[in-house]
């Protein structure tokens, strides 16, 4: 168990040395506070860009907090998810391609060890990246609308985590199984858009599919409720993230040994 702390320690601060503990997290705030701040202010950008008639009159509907809240956390479905795989898709198949896991694994080290610690540092800063970008939109949205209730904010937290781990999770793989970095980003990202779109459009045929944990959390935000599909999409969203890890160290061992 040192061994896979070292490691891990090892990842923890390779991140630290790529920037990526800083600029990460600041992307997530970012997109965290640009929704409430955006949808608060709407009538007077509107108004100030022009384009009306003299003499018309605007009025938006004020939205209600939750609608604020889920609007900002789907931008982490979208831009949050091009930043995981960009910061991500080189963890393994970078340090393939320059030798680096080549020396590492030379010494006594096991795969399963080198590839959770890899794993596990990345998720550690996509978690705490996404706690922080999401817990600014949720004071924000407080502040301008209304405060939602913190049990929601949580329940909502914890189901966008869940699926930003298996999008991780597919580029951990993708990165053990291809040399490639490039590649190994430009899959995850078209699965993920594909995958998206498959279950959106079939949403009432795919309720327990992963994806569907980032609608059931803007239907949480707004209703106030789960959808009834919740708990299995969420119990097949862990057993996924479990067999891809599990693939991602045995063709990394294969391929290495192979090599």
């Amino acid at each position: 168990m040192s061994q896979w702390i070292t490691l891990f320690q090892k990842e923890i601060l390779e991140m630290w040395r790529n920037f990526k503990w800083i600029w990460v997290p600041i992307t997530f705030i970012l997109l965290g506070v640009t929704e409430p701040l955006t949808s608060y202010y709407m009538p007077q950008i509107i108004k100030s860009v022009g384009g009306l008639p003299e003499g018309a009159i605007f009025e938006m509907p004020t939205p209600t907090a939750g609608a604020v809240l889920a609007s900002g956390l789907s931008k982490y479905s979208t831009i949050g998810v091009l930043v995981i795989v960009l910061g991500t898709m080189g963890i393994i198949a970078g340090e393939r391609k320059n030798g680096v896991a080549a020396m590492i694994l030379v010494k006594p080290v096991s795969y399963l060890f080198y590839v959770t610690s890899k794993w596990a540092g990345s998720l550690l800063l996509v978690w705490i990246s996404l706690f922080i970008g999401y817990i600014s939109t949720w004071y924000y949205t407080g502040q301008l609308f209304d405060w939602v209730p913190i049990v929601e904010f949580f329940q909502s937290f914890v189901l966008y985590g869940l699926w930003l781990t298996v999008i991780l999770t597919v580029t951990v793989f993708f990165s053990a199984v291809l040399l490639s970095p490039g590649m190994a980003g430009f899959i995850t990202l078209a699965l993920a858009l594909v995958v998206s779109i498959i279950s959106g459009a079939l949403s009432h045929l795919l309720e327990w599919s992963p994806s569907q944990l980032t609608s059931y959390a803007g239907a949480l935000l707004t209703s106030g409720e789960l959808p009834n599909d919740t708990l299995p999409s969420s119990l097949i969203a862990l057993l996924l993230i479990v067999i891809l890890l599990w693939l991602s160290v045995f063709f990394f061992r294969k391929k290495e040994l192979a090599s």
